[in-house]
């Protein structure tokens, strides 16, 4: 192999886990099978696949957190299995991961980003120069004196990213770095880390399932079953056909048009995908004009999302430090039953905060909670009716596998359930009822929980919620970390569990999916409630969305363009909807013209 300076190389790397059979007799699972790949210094590049297929693996051999079993790996002409090389590597790379409390070891958040750098020997006062601007960068240097423990989910994602720029490292591997952080925040960072790329040459290594983070890349390597499957630009990888067979989805807009093209048969070019316009110009290219004589369909009529009060906040306020800071303020709101309830809004907006109330973790400090549930009316307040409400409401957090703990997955599961004294015979029968809902194998029950896989426990943990048969399922980020097919895997369960009656409470700072997955979405910011509306509304207006510290729909930017265009180039035409929901339903529209288009021909 020949050794290049300005690259990093990865030739025919394997790798394989120590992984125990449930008798416990030790083997081996190959992670990685020959793995090669080449990344120019100064290049930003995308690695993607399903979980468990290998890439935070790669990600650990490029930052020698594990050595390859077969092959080599070459940084910038340093050969990573040579010892004298170890710490001129590791001084170099720079990892940020997805879970930052697994990263976080300073008490105070500006102790904590001077961790990386005072250990490499910065000395002062250039140590405080990079603490001030990596904080700075990542938007967190307000909190510089605060405890790192008392940041948001969000906030603590920010301070690990912080805590590898202020490294000033040559390569920065992401590994699920922005998945906690909402949309505004999420993109702030990627442009931060882009123009640090250029400024400074800095070599980055994605790896994410966020398809649109990753069109943003200059190349893809797709990993399978430890395997590069495909590998190439974006719209090389995105317009192969190959990427569904990999576990993976193409980007919103790009899925658009090909359902548009799959209907005009039409033909999309790799071309075809290099930016927005482009694929503007394709969708206009294959949606013929439209005569003056078109008659616009019937206004759909708007749904009525009224309903029966199961759960209501009035005036709920919070604050974590005597008053002086409200996490929550003034919080007003009506939960219907049987809807899904989208609660979205920036890192630190109290988001957390509040359904930490809706099943008493958190009591009331002014306001009240009243849950109209099968055991009556009951009251956050009132002690007495806290077990009532635990029952009725199930919280799942973020990182539901941090809720294990028990010998087997079935005691897991049946945990509250043996609380409650249930009989093993009935206790059984829900058990294996939420199983099933939640597609856990039967053989999987006996089995220790710290033996699944990232997925596998994640199911075990709402299992273990839905057991208790909850009126009102509270999920934070549920699909956080997960890839493409564990995410629809997710919604599905969702829409499922909304259809058998259950109300469900939406955490999330993905927009796409609250909108394509929320009846009504509340918009959160610094702690007070902005607005309670259906998706088509509350992304109607892009200024008042954006004024709220909420991210427009990728699907519903892209759409609205086309909606704009077509309007203008078609005489008579007037969209009514301010924005579709799915790539499916703008096909059906944009299917709708062309017929509108043969008709009048």
């Amino acid at each position: 192999m020949k050794v290049e300076l300005d690259k990093i190389t990865v030739d025919k790397v394997s790798f394989s886990y120590r992984s125990d059979d449930t008798d416990g007799n030790a083997g081996m699972k190959k992670a990685l099978n020959s793995v090669s790949a080449e990344i120019e210094r100064g290049s930003y590049v995308a690695i993607l696949g399903p979980n468990g297929s290998g890439k935070s693996t790669l990600a650990k051999i490029i930052d020698i957190l594990e050595l390859p079993d077969e092959g080599r790996v070459v940084i910038f002409g340093k050969d990573a299995g040579e010892d004298e090389n170890f710490w001129d590597i590791r001084k170099k790379c720079a990892c940020v991961f997805q879970n930052p409390d697994n990263q976080i070891v300073g008490t105070i958040v500006e102790e904590d980003t001077a961790f990386g750098p005072e250990n490499l020997g910065v000395p002062n006062p250039e140590l405080r120069h990079r603490v001030e601007e990596a904080l700075k960068d990542v938007g967190i240097y307000e909190l510089r004196e605060r405890e790192a423990a008392s940041l948001s989910g969000g906030q603590k994602q920010k301070l690990a990213i912080a805590g590898a720029l202020a490294m000033h490292p040559d390569v920065l591997i992401l590994d699920e770095a922005t998945a906690m952080l909402d949309p505004v925040s999420r993109d702030e960072f990627l442009e931060i880390v882009e123009r640090q790329r250029k400024e400074k040459s800095l070599t980055i290594i994605t790896i994410t399932h966020d398809m649109t983070e990753a069109i943003r890349c200059e190349k893809i390597y797709v990993i399978n079953k430890g395997e590069i499957a495909i590998s190439g630009s974006p719209q090389e990888v995105f317009s192969s056909g190959r990427v569904g067979s990999c576990g993976l989805k193409q980007p919103e807009n790009y899925a658009l048009c090909y359902q548009i093209a799959r209907i005009c048969g039409e033909e999309i070019l790799p071309a075809d995908l290099a930016s927005d316009d482009t694929l503007l110009e394709c969708v206009m290219r294959m949606v013929p004009r439209m005569v003056s004589s078109f008659v616009p369909a019937e206004d759909s009529a708007v749904t009525d999302l009224s309903g029966e009060v199961i759960l209501s906040i009035k005036h709920l306020s919070c604050s974590y430090d005597g008053g002086q800071n409200k996490a929550i303020d003034d919080v007003n709101l009506d939960v219907y039953r049987g809807e899904v309830f989208g609660i979205v809004g920036r890192s630190g907006c109290g988001k957390t905060t509040l359904v930490s109330h809706l099943n008493a973790i958190l009591a009331p400090q002014s306001g009240e909670i009243i849950i109209h549930g099968k055991d009556g009316i009951l009251s956050a307040g009132e002690r007495k009716d806290k077990a009532k409400i635990r029952r009725t409401v199930g919280l799942v957090f973020q990182y539901p596998e941090y809720q294990l703990f028990e010998e087997t997955v079935y005691k897991d599961i049946s945990y509250g359930l043996r609380n409650l004294k249930i009989p093993e015979t009935e206790r059984r029968a829900k058990v294996e009822a939420a199983a099933g809902l939640m597609g856990i194998d039967a053989e999987i029950l006996g089995k220790s929980p710290f033996e699944l896989s990232g997925g596998q426990k994640r199911r075990v943990a709402m299992a273990g919620v839905l057991v208790m048969e909850p009126e009102i399922l509270v999920l934070d980020e549920p699909a956080s970390g997960l890839d493409p097919k564990g995410r629809d895997e997710m919604f599905r369960l969702i829409a499922k569990l909304r259809d058998n009656g259950t109300t469900v409470i939406l955490v999330s700072h993905n927009m796409d999916e609250a909108a394509q997955n929320c009846d009504r979405i509340c918009a959160i910011k610094d702690g007070r409630v902005q607005v309670v509306a259906a998706p088509a509304e509350l992304f109607a207006d892009r200024g008042n969305a954006e004024s709220m510290g909420l991210d427009i729909p990728k699907l519903t930017q892209f759409s609205n363009r086309v909606k704009e265009k077509l309007g203008r180039e078609i005489a008579n035409v007037n969209f009514s909807e301010p924005a579709f929901e799915s790539a499916s339903e703008a096909a059906r529209i944009v299917l709708a013209v062309k017929k509108a288009v043969k008709g009048n021909a």
